[in-house]
């Protein structure tokens, strides 16, 4: 891990109630797809971290997050462009399988979507061959951050298979009857969750309770994010 200095480029509202803001890169700073970051604001002694949600290749970092009525996130959302900060990183072993012939799949509730748009953009750059499917929960797509940015990706990356689920508009939970329906056989792909605790600890039992090897499952908790 190292500390380095960045600064506040801009901020950016990408769903409702949901900000992505890019900081500049500094020199030499390098990561993989889904890693994250320790963010320190100018002015604030409390940190917090970060997926990186911009890929590797981009000049810009970029975190998004739910924006909470909380002293930290205040602070951020007030922020100049130009306004310093400290990125302490990179961190994070939630980073895609070498082995491009053992399918992946996705799982992500809200703003867990951030290291799994990091890892897509980064495997269309790079035309990686992994087959992938994305399923994505949010209650309504207005609060469905990176949506349309992700339905085009589909569309021009062949490995990538997205299954979007809205719950207030009626669409299905992610549980292993929606698994099953897009997933030929659910113990060949490896696994990644991103999501509130709730979610990925009940997709980690399901997921075990259906033969899935523990190491083929990988996870990432969001707290209050």
């Amino acid at each position: 891990m190292a500390e380095t200095r960045s600064a506040l480029v801009r901020g950016e509202e990408v769903a409702d109630g949901t900000m992505a803001f890019h900081f500049a890169r500094p020199p030499g700073f390098v990561f993989q797809a889904g890693q994250n970051v320790l963010l320190t604001l100018a002015g604030m002694a409390e940190n917090r971290t970060f997926t990186i949600a911009s890929a590797p290749h981009e000049e810009a970092l970029m975190v998004a997050t739910r924006m909470r009525d909380s002293a930290f996130k205040n602070h951020l959302k007030a922020l100049a462009p130009g306004a310093a900060a400290e990125i302490d990183g990179p961190n994070g072993v939630m980073v895609l399988h070498d082995d491009a012939s053992r399918p992946a799949v996705f799982i992500a509730g809200g703003i867990g979507i951030t290291p799994f748009l990091s890892m897509l953009r980064d495997a269309r750059h790079r035309s990686l061959r992994h087959p992938i499917t994305l399923f994505y929960s949010n209650r309504r797509a207005s609060s469905a951050a990176f949506l349309a940015e992700l339905q085009a990706l589909e569309k021009a990356h062949a490995g990538l298979h997205l299954v979007s689920t809205l719950t207030d508009a009626g669409g299905e939970r992610i549980g292993e009857g929606l698994l099953r329906r897009h997933v030929a056989d659910l113990r060949e792909p490896v696994y990644y969750l991103a999501g509130p605790p709730g979610m990925t600890m009940d997709t980690q039992g399901m997921l075990a309770g259906a033969g899935v090897a523990p190491d083929d499952i990988h996870s990432e908790e969001f707290y209050g994010y």
